[in-house]
């Protein structure tokens, strides 16, 4: 039950913190540009774009031999619905200050929830399984296929309307060793049970350099 609690708070609050990175108006981190330009590009709120979005993302897994997990799934509908449920409860800030700290916020809070979920074991996001599979079938590294996917994924949803800023910069360059720091504070000990859902590997390796 705790390790359920830790994954499904942890996908609640990342989708928090996207919200608070959408309000901030400042850039967003990549696959939100791209869930925002299809938001404005189809009418539907960005938390159901997201929520397709990770759906064929997973369907993307089967060619890769992916093995999805109970994180997995939960991940492409509570992240979506915190999303949109955290965008309707936060009131538009204008001031330039408070934008600052909407982005400040939401970045550590993201790491705190990236932290919190990835030590639950019960799987890897859709997206980063998309990164390992392609690392697995192409043997190239996991940093090349990131880079490739996340920088397709940038240009695609800044061409269809998505926020590319300054927040895009500083989320790239502190959410990996933010999510290292939450990671080693909230994991523990792999369960005994020989559970299938559970996220095999260290969880450390879940986090993929952005």
């Amino acid at each position: 039950m705790r390790r359920l609690g830790r994954l499904y708070a942890g996908l609640a609050l990342y989708g928090a913190s996207s919200a608070l990175l959408v309000e901030a108006r400042l850039g967003l981190e990549p696959w939100n540009v791209l869930h925002q330009g299809l938001a404005a590009l189809t009418g539907l709120t960005i938390g159901t774009v997201s929520i397709v979005v990770g759906a064929a993302v997973l369907l993307l897994w089967i060619p890769l031999r992916q093995r999805p997990g109970l994180g997995t799934v939960s991940n492409v509908f509570v992240v979506g619905l915190a999303l949109d449920g955290t965008l309707s409860l936060v009131p538009e800030v204008g001031a330039l200050g408070g934008r600052i700290a909407l982005l400040l916020a939401g970045i550590v809070l993201n790491g705190v929830a990236t932290g919190l979920y990835i030590s639950a074991r019960f799987g890897p996001g859709p997206r980063d399984g998309l990164m390992t599979g392609l690392h697995r079938r192409t043997g190239r590294s996991v940093r090349l296929m990131r880079t490739v996917v996340e920088v397709a994924v940038v240009l695609t949803g800044f061409a269809l309307g998505g926020t590319l800023g300054i927040g895009t910069l500083l989320y790239a360059v502190s959410i990996g060793p933010l999510a290292q720091l939450f990671l080693r504070r909230f994991d523990v000990p792999t369960a005994s049970d020989g559970s299938t859902v559970v996220a095999t590997g260290s969880p450390a390796g879940a986090i993929l350099p952005r």
